[in-house]
């Protein structure tokens, strides 16, 4: 599938869903990777005015195992996240946030993915691990 393919399935596909109501969006899309940003603005912040870390991790999942669908083959099998892990290093009040996910392991039945969040200047906000299953459909 080429970019523009990828980018317009993952972006229809969020209709109705958890990713159209935090205006996550998924930019750009490679070999390994997937992209998505969040604009973080007072719907995704805690009572304090800072970014949530729940919707970060909310993005961090949704890029992770958006990129496993792309990445394996869903005709075959259903991908689950499993598990998810996230350590939050940064602030941040208002602009976007972006979240690339990277595959650090494809195994036949489990995925590791590593999904960094980076701010505007490119300066990471949370480093997150994400692992997916791939469950036989038939």
């Amino acid at each position: 599938m080429d970019k523009e393919k990828i980018l317009s399935v993952c972006n229809s596909i969020s209709k109705n869903t958890l990713m159209e109501t935090l205006d996550i969006m998924y930019t750009d899309a490679g070999a390994d990777f997937l992209i998505a940003r969040m604009p973080v603005t007072p719907k995704v912040h805690q009572p304090d005015g800072v970014l949530h870390g729940g919707a970060t991790v909310a993005l961090a999942e949704s890029v992770g195992s958006a990129a496993a669908h792309i990445f394996l083959d869903t005709d075959k099998f259903y991908v689950r996240g499993i598990e998810i892990a996230a350590n939050h290093v940064k602030g941040v009040k208002e602009g976007y946030v972006f979240a690339k996910a990277t595959i650090l392991h494809k195994g036949r039945t489990t995925q590791l993915w590593e999904i960094k969040i980076t701010n505007e200047s490119g300066n990471l906000i949370s480093n997150c691990k994400l692992t997916t299953i791939a469950l036989p459909k038939n």
